[in-house]
């Protein structure tokens, strides 16, 4: 329960940060520091739901980075615009422009995910 409340009260501040960024920054700060945190945010939901950890300890990171390149890509693709999809915030979740500046700073968020899960895989190997 500890680590659950430990990745929610994470994940809250994130999403306060992505709020505040969507609302009042522009810039590299919106443009970058937004798409690197979004995944970070991702990372911490799914270690709220499931805080255990697989013996594949790079799993979960790895499918984070898959779906946030998946949903790049609906981008490039037209998703919103296809589907007539014309809700403000729906539209500002899913987004609507490509960019392979916006795949690089998905790998970058994905950094201390990985260094995250590693740490904590080879603590618990270690005690074992």
């Amino acid at each position: 329960m500890k680590k659950r409340m430990c990745y929610l009260i994470i994940s809250i501040l994130l999403l306060g940060i992505e709020v505040l960024i969507g609302l009042y920054a522009d810039g590299w700060v919106r443009s970058y520091l937004g798409d690197v945190l979004v995944v970070i945010l991702l990372y911490t939901l799914c270690r709220t739901v499931s805080p255990e950890r697989p013996e594949m300890w790079w799993i979960l990171p790895t499918a984070i980075l898959i779906f946030a390149f998946i949903v790049e890509f609906l981008q490039l693709w037209g998703f919103c615009d296809r589907f007539g999809i014309t809700n403000k915030f729906l539209r500002i979740v899913i987004g609507t422009g490509f960019s392979v500046v916006d795949l690089i700073c998905y790998c970058i968020g994905m950094i201390p995910c990985y260094i995250t899960e590693l740490f904590i895989w080879a603590r618990n190997n270690i005690k074992e």
